[in-house]
């Protein structure tokens, strides 16, 4: 990681929000003496961000509308487009943990997806490739399958998921194998 955290200021940003269920988790690896994934540490260098990110998380991911496995199909396929390390292998140990079997084989096929799953992926790679040319049988196809608000909630979690794959990249955050350990 191309910056570098301070532990007083790591621990001043966690301080601030440990009553916040989106941090729940990396409070208390902090209050331990621990060290949160290096994308939240990176982010802690600005505790307003690190506040707002928790907030938009807490409305899109992992709750919200949508249901989990389809945004981490989202998550994996943009992030496996932008080739983000720290989030395609965050999200991969993440899907092992909560009973999503063979991701990968099934994002490179699109075999084993729900038609909620696929669609989502579809859209993903649409949007990602160029958001201004989303194919109208695409969008019909979205419209049978998706509420307006669920439209919405994926779309967010696109957006949500790119930025922190560039967020990532360019900082030079890595995963280390955090949720495995």
């Amino acid at each position: 990681m191309i910056v570098k955290v301070d532990r007083d200021a790591l621990q001043r940003a966690f301080e601030a929000l440990r009553a916040s269920p989106a941090f729940a988790e990396s409070a208390a690896v902090v209050a331990r003496g621990g060290d949160p994934v290096e994308m939240l540490q990176a982010m802690s260098l600005r505790p307003e961000l690190l506040k707002a990110f928790g907030g938009l998380s807490e409305a899109i991911y992992p709750g919200g509308l949508v249901e989990r496995s389809v945004k981490e199909f989202i998550i994996l396929d943009v992030s496996r487009r932008n080739r983000c390390q720290f989030c395609e292998s965050s999200h991969l140990a993440m899907c092992r943990m909560i009973g999503i079997t063979e991701p990968e084989r099934k994002l490179d096929t699109l075999e084993g997806l729900s038609s909620r799953e696929r669609l989502a992926v579809l859209y993903a790679r649409s949007v990602t490739t160029n958001s201004n040319a989303v194919p109208e049988s695409l969008t019909r196809e979205l419209r049978d399958a998706f509420t307006d608000a669920e439209l919405v909630e994926i779309t967010a979690m696109i957006g949500l998921i790119s930025m922190l794959n560039m967020f990532n990249n360019a900082l030079g955050v890595r995963y280390r194998d955090d949720y495995g350990a």
